[in-house]
């Protein structure tokens, strides 16, 4: 252990988050966290299954931030399931057998069990529908507070200062092939506003797969490049069972649950940066005054308040924040905030479940908009709009939505992201297919100049 670098103070915590694991929290020096966070992502990554969730010291983008890193490394149990039916009572029984710290993910296709939808689209990744771990080792970062659950707490973080960190570069990116042309995703926005038109829908988000086959990538060197250009407060590593990865750089949170508090962040309204600060307070002007956008957002403002009034006492959900307007570094977010109390006699689980999939990535009404997503593009969704994140022993947690993502098949070698956007009546077709090209920049740059 290089004591001499990472200065710390230990206390023992041994009952600390309801865990049968001793804990210890260490303090370290703020000038090395940056250093210590680089060796606990290869860490992590040394192990067959990890999770690594960090808000990149976001700490005020969206707010209600519990900690600036999660990690969890190992797994002592696990809850993989392939069939989206009964899968949230079966992680309410796997919670309450563990009564741990759990970390993983919620396909997109647990609509199939929310729902009567089906998903028969290909799906070149093969993501389990719903993946939940016991981590051996738990890792929580909190400013220069480092908490470490796990059988030997110092041995782990000797063994995690002493990893030898390398700035690794990532390797060229393939070239990604569209799973659907640009006419033919012009054309299927047309479809998509004759379905309002006629009343179908009132909003629909249409999403397309870039995809890549004999793709031999380094997952965690490109996962730190692709946060050197977009460092955003949900971002994820994950790696499962050695074979499946998710490098996510997610701007939104899904849902998170704070004591008996529901909080939603649902993101609808994208801008472009600018090239000057001038042009950038434009942007963000136009951006907080456009109707379109605004009426994209309060759409979807009003399908979440339905959604958590299905859990939450009654007159308890509110707007926190409408058209809040956050920077990132290739865009500008309209954001709002919509939080509510959980019912006394209703299980937070059952809270996801109701929830779930967010508006935000479906539309309005949500079940027609779901049918109309699997009508009309051309590849399985996976875990691309799900949610990857944790929950704590007593029920609380807190879930990104899966955008902005690089999803990865070690095994078949297939590489893989998506983009998409609401379309609404007033969507201009051309202009939809520029707001996905937007959303994917960050992935893009990543094989600029390499390929």
């Amino acid at each position: 252990m290089c004591a001499y670098f990472f200065q710390f103070v230990v206390y023992d915590c041994s009952s600390k988050n309801n865990s049968t694991l001793p804990t210890k929290i260490f303090y370290i020096q703020s000038d090395v966290l940056h250093q210590f966070k680089q060796k606990l992502y290869g860490y992590a990554n040394s192990f067959a299954t990890c999770l690594c969730l960090d808000n990149n010291q976001n700490t005020n983008a969206c707010g209600y931030n519990s900690f600036e890193m999660v990690v969890g490394i190992g797994a002592k149990a696990t809850l993989k399931l392939d069939e989206a039916s009964n899968a949230f009572e079966q992680l309410k029984e796997f919670h309450t057998q563990n009564k741990s710290w759990l970390l993983g993910y919620l396909g997109y296709d647990l609509k199939n069990g929310v729902e009567k939808l089906q998903s028969n689209n290909p799906d070149g990744l093969g993501f389990a529908s719903m993946y939940f771990f016991v981590p051996e080792i738990l890792v929580t970062l909190k400013g220069e507070e480092i908490t470490i659950d796990a059988a030997n707490p110092t041995a782990v973080f000797e063994a995690i200062t002493a990893f030898s960190s390398v700035d690794e570069l990532a390797a060229p990116l393939p070239k990604f092939t569209p799973r659907i042309s640009r006419d033919e995703y012009l054309s299927k926005v047309q479809h998509v506003r004759r379905h309002i038109e006629e009343g179908d829908v009132y909003e629909m988000n249409l999403c397309m797969e870039f995809f890549a086959q004999n793709a031999h990538i380094n997952p965690l060197a490109t996962y730190k490049e692709l946060l050197k250009i977009s460092p955003v407060p949900f971002a994820a590593f994950a790696k499962f069972e050695g074979e499946h990865y998710a490098m996510c750089a997610s701007p939104e949170r899904f849902i998170k649950k704070q004591g008996e508090k529901l909080i939603s962040q649902p993101i609808k309204g994208t801008a472009k940066r600018g090239e000057n600060t001038a042009d950038d307070e434009a942007l963000k002007y136009n951006l907080r005054n456009s109707e379109k956008e605004m009426a994209e957002n309060v759409m979807i403002v009003d399908l979440v308040r339905n959604d958590l009034s299905r859990s939450c006492t009654i007159g308890s959900v509110q707007v926190e924040e409408l058209f809040g307007i956050y920077t990132f570094p290739q865009v500008h977010q309209m954001i709002s905030t919509i939080t509510g109390t959980l019912q006394n006699d209703t299980h937070w689980i059952d809270a996801i479940a109701r929830a779930f999939p967010m508006g935000s990535m479906t539309g309005a009404p949500k079940v027609k908009a779901m049918q109309l997503v699997e009508l009309y593009e051309e590849s399985r969704r996976g875990l691309f709009s799900g949610a990857i994140g944790y929950i704590t022993p007593d029920g609380d947690f807190d879930f990104n939505v899966v955008i902005r993502s690089l999803l990865y098949n070690a095994e078949l070698q297939y590489l893989s992201y998506h983009v998409g956007g609401a379309i609404t009546y007033d969507s201009v077709p051309e202009d939809e297919y520029d707001e996905c090209m937007l959303k994917a920049s960050a992935i893009q740059q990543i094989g600029v100049g390499k390929n």
